[in-house]
């Protein structure tokens, strides 16, 4: 039907709270092994922040490390890092752990409000991070939050920041940011297209709207994003877990008859080299 399916679980982000999902992981150690356990229901990108011991969001590269390590002592997932942090970080706390060379990081491609505040990712910020990665061997996940951001991926392809075929991670839902809705996905893969530029893709979508946006990347030849980052409930007042959400995602594609990846196909789609 499509290529295979890329799955990437979204752990932990830097938004949500324990007291709103006892399942949701803050150590190290249980971030790791949820992604573990993601890996071995079907997931192969585990997207990965990182929390104090308190549970506020942090930029440690000791921290990134040990998660980095703990995954990849077990299983060959791929490793992305975040590099979105949390609002109020600054530049350098941001960029600090692409020296650990994860497999991908996520590269924000504008400013916006986020909810109360402002979350900032100036145009010479955006380049500063690509030419890192570039330099890092590092593959960039291009996070497309409102259709004026599709302007960057064109201007980033087409002044070498980046190196075709790009991927692209279309987040939805996010206050302020472009709808969750099946409209506004098809627009935004359609006007990539009409751009000429090679891309792979994927969409996220926050709360609510997880799933419908899952299931439309699905049956539109997409990749998918899933995870308490995005949607801390299964279902309408039952909280989810990682896992319980990546297993529904493997469920849904093969009874849809679309293959799930392995990491070996995903490598090779996403032209990770390492």
């Amino acid at each position: 039907m499509f290529e295979p399916l890329v799955i990437t679980v979204a752990l932990v982000g830097a938004e949500v709270s324990k007291e709103k999902n006892p399942n949701l992981p803050i150590t190290c150690k249980e971030i790791a092994r949820q992604a573990i356990e993601c890996y071995n229901l079907g997931a192969t990108i585990a997207h990965i922040h990182v929390r104090e011991e308190d549970g506020t969001p942090s930029s440690k590269v000791e921290y990134f490390q040990e998660v980095k390590e703990l995954i990849e002592k077990e299983v060959p997932m791929i490793i992305q890092f975040t590099t979105g942090g949390a609002v109020g970080m600054t530049e350098e706390e941001r960029m600090e752990p692409l020296k650990l060379k994860p497999h991908m990081a996520t590269l924000n491609l504008g400013s916006m409000n986020f909810g109360d505040e402002v979350f900032l990712n100036t145009k010479s910020y955006i380049e500063k991070l690509a030419l890192k990665m570039k330099e890092l061997g590092i593959k960039p996940e291009l996070e497309v939050y409102d259709l004026g951001m599709l302007e960057m991926v064109e201007y980033l392809v087409r002044n070498g920041y980046v190196d075709e075929p790009v991927h692209v991670d279309f987040v939805l839902g996010v206050k302020w940011g472009a709808p969750a809705n099946i409209e506004t996905l098809i627009f935004m893969v359609n006007d990539l297209r009409r751009r000429g530029i090679k891309f792979t893709w994927s969409a996220a979508a926050i709360g609510k709207h997880q799933l419908a946006i899952n299931v439309a990347s699905i049956l539109l030849g997409g990749f998918v994003r899933t995870g308490l980052e995005d949607n801390i409930y299964y279902k309408k007042g039952v909280l989810a877990t990682n896992q319980e959400l990546v297993k529904r995602i493997v469920n849904l594609s093969n009874e849809l008859g679309r293959p799930i990846a392995t990491i070996e196909q995903a490598k090779l789609i996403l032209g990770i080299r390492r």
